[in-house]
């Protein structure tokens, strides 16, 4: 069975450890979020409605995906609507996944597409 090969870009693990402080949970709401929303999505095809393509981002080779509902515990009472967004990018061949950013909404109203754009171009 085919699996992913997960990985985490410097700029994404700043981006982690700093909402961490601020969200105890985020270490093990994330993990959820892999197993029950990427692995999902790219090893199952089944969709969820939570991870939605950046436009414009995307080649046949790499999607760039933006994981919108992600359950948080440490926001009681919002559910998957918790305000907290994934960017990855998912390597069609070789089923890789590659974190390039993690922000909650009420800080940053979208995802850097210059953070994207740099990714692309040194891939």
């Amino acid at each position: 069975m085919v699996q992913l090969e997960y990985y985490e870009t410097d700029l994404f693990q700043k981006d982690f450890k700093k909402l961490a402080k601020k969200f105890r949970t985020l270490p093990d709401d994330f993990a959820v979020a892999k197993k029950n929303a990427i692995e999902l999505l790219h090893l199952h095809q089944l969709d969820n409605q939570s991870i939605f393509a950046v436009e414009g981002e995307c080649s046949s080779e790499i999607m760039i995906y933006k994981l919108k509902k992600f359950a948080c515990k440490s926001l009681k009472g919002r559910g998957n609507k918790s305000g907290i967004r994934i960017i990855y990018a998912y390597h069609v061949p070789t089923h890789k996944v590659v974190f390039l950013e993690l922000y909650f909404k009420a800080d940053q109203a979208n995802e850097s597409r210059p953070r994207i754009r740099e990714y692309l171009s040194s891939t």
